[in-house]
């Protein structure tokens, strides 16, 4: 068992790994928010880029690891029961980190729409709670669309065009979060029919498990019968010897004293 706890560790700090990406993604969203400075926020993006590719490698190497910590090798009974236990509270711990991830990317993705929401007021003031939606969902390129138009109107064109830079830049992000949702999602359901499949081979484990263990006491109630049916066949037979030896021995001492006595031999010569 010394391999398979070094994997449950191996799982547990990986664990601990994705939890930190998350706190540090969840970081980077805020400072993407919060910065005026372009520069700055492209440099926040780039580094989001990629803790989010890193964390995406790592759920789905934590996913693989777990499934194999499933199947790893046991023969005692103690250790299948071992192997389900700790499976399944590492299980548990991932699917947590998971439900957290998902729960940030949510709540940033509200966060980036409200402001292209408060950055398209600036430039369309007036806006209707329609053309609004229509900003911020982006559905079809009709957001862009109403933007241009709110941009053709604007007094403020110079300011105006940074703001359109900006909501560009935030539809990219809210874009970007709707990947990762879809991702975690995904793994949501990789992860229900693992469970779906381990309950399964446990369950079958378990019956084969009790399945030996009623043919192995039934062979051994099997067994027990023949050697008591053995050793009474030995008895009744070793009863049967001395019996017979008896009788033999009976029927001798009757013939030697009826030839041996004198009585009968002159009975016997008249």
């Amino acid at each position: 068992m010394a391999q398979f706890w070094d994997q449950v560790t191996a799982i547990r700090d990986g664990i601990t790994t994705f939890s930190s990406n998350v706190s540090r993604i969840s970081d980077l969203h805020s400072r993407t928010l919060n910065t005026a400075d372009d520069g700055a926020s492209r440099q926040n993006a780039a580094l989001l880029d990629d803790l989010v590719g890193q964390t995406r490698d790592l759920s789905n190497s934590l996913k693989e690891k777990i499934q194999a910590l499933s199947q790893y090798p046991v023969s005692r009974s103690q250790d299948q029961t071992i192997r389900k236990n700790q499976t399944a509270l590492l299980r548990q711990k991932f699917v947590e980190v998971l439900q957290n991830y998902q729960q940030v990317e949510r709540d940033y993705r509200q966060k980036y729409k409200q402001r292209v929401e408060r950055q398209f007021r600036i430039v369309k003031p007036d806006a209707t709670p329609d053309e609004v939606a229509a900003v911020v969902n982006d559905t079809d390129g009709a957001g862009a669309q109403i933007f241009t138009q709110a941009l053709s109107s604007s007094t403020r064109y110079g300011e105006s065009r940074m703001v359109y830079r900006e909501v560009q830049d935030r539809h990219q992000d809210i874009q970007k979060i709707e990947r990762t949702l879809e991702e975690l999602a995904q793994m949501f359901n990789d992860m229900s029919v693992l469970i779906a499949q381990q309950d399964e081979a446990i369950d079958h484990i378990q019956k084969t498990g009790q399945d030996v263990e009623m043919n192995t006491k039934a062979g051994l109630g099997e067994t027990e019968k023949a050697v008591k049916h053995a050793r009474s066949a030995r008895r009744k037979r070793i009863i049967c010897f001395w019996l017979t030896l008896a009788i033999v021995a009976i029927l001798a001492l009757i013939l030697g004293l009826y030839f041996g006595l004198p009585g009968s031999r002159g009975h016997s010569g008249n």
